[in-house]
């Protein structure tokens, strides 16, 4: 991967750690929808002489059989899905460190302390990932940088601006077009047949247990969207 492309993923990723149906009587299912990773599914059991308790279970989100316009189509979601469980690990990552960023903040009240913890984090950060992150293709860097958008709910431009500043972020992105990627890319599986595979890929290995499931930053409604798209036929590029 470009040195560009991969010192505005290192960027982010270092300073992220800164900042059913009707039951039977005895049975009550209660939900507000199936359609979030988040969500959880409550199950009321009523007995005779005890007091009516709840159990937790994990969600489970049912993916449609895709229906394939050619072999060719079938191949293509084939390395989409190889390129997509390889680079989720790495935004799944970017949003964890978000989180222990906001803990962190809290806790440090001088800036000089804020500034010399981020240096810490930040070598740490290069000499733990820099070799994995350089392996990247172009296409893999494409999919993470969406894949940081839906983690996180911000695009992996506006985080570099945010934390380093416009210049870099200009010159990153800059950099990063040359290869035909940009880190302007946001996740739209409502809209973008591709993000919706991408998000297919995920709901399916967070269901078969080959994925860590972790919910989405963005407001987009999966089950909703698993009747839209049809038979997938990528465009030619």
């Amino acid at each position: 991967m470009n040195r560009g492309i991969l010192t505005a993923i290192l960027v982010v990723s270092s300073h992220m750690l800164w900042a059913q149906t009707k039951q039977k009587d005895t049975v009550e299912v209660a939900t507000d929808t199936v359609l979030d990773s988040s969500d959880m599914y409550y199950y009321f059991f009523d007995g005779d002489s005890i007091p009516k308790k709840t159990i937790e279970l994990a969600p489970v989100v049912l993916s449609q059989p895709l229906r394939f316009a050619s072999y060719k189509d079938r191949v293509l979601y084939s390395i989409l899905r190889r390129k997509t469980k390889k680079v989720y690990p790495y935004s799944k990552l970017a949003s964890e460190r978000l989180t222990e960023l906001n803990k962190r903040l809290a806790t440090i009240e001088r800036k000089s302390d804020k500034r010399r913890y981020t240096r810490i984090i930040q070598r740490y950060i290069e000499e733990e990932f820099t070799a994995e992150l350089k392996k990247l293709t172009r296409t893999e860097g494409q999919i993470l940088v969406k894949l940081i958008h839906r983690q996180t709910g911000v695009t992996t431009f506006d985080l570099v601006k945010e934390l380093k500043s416009g210049w870099r972020a200009f010159w990153y992105n800059t950099t990063a077009s040359m290869f035909d990627i940009s880190l302007k890319e946001e996740y739209h599986p409502e809209s973008v047949l591709e993000d919706y595979l991408i998000e297919d890929i995920l709901q399916r290995g967070f269901a078969n247990g080959s994925l860590e499931r972790q919910p989405s930053a963005l407001d987009f409604d999966y089950a909703a969207l698993t009747n839209k798209w049809g038979r997938i036929s990528f465009p030619d590029k």
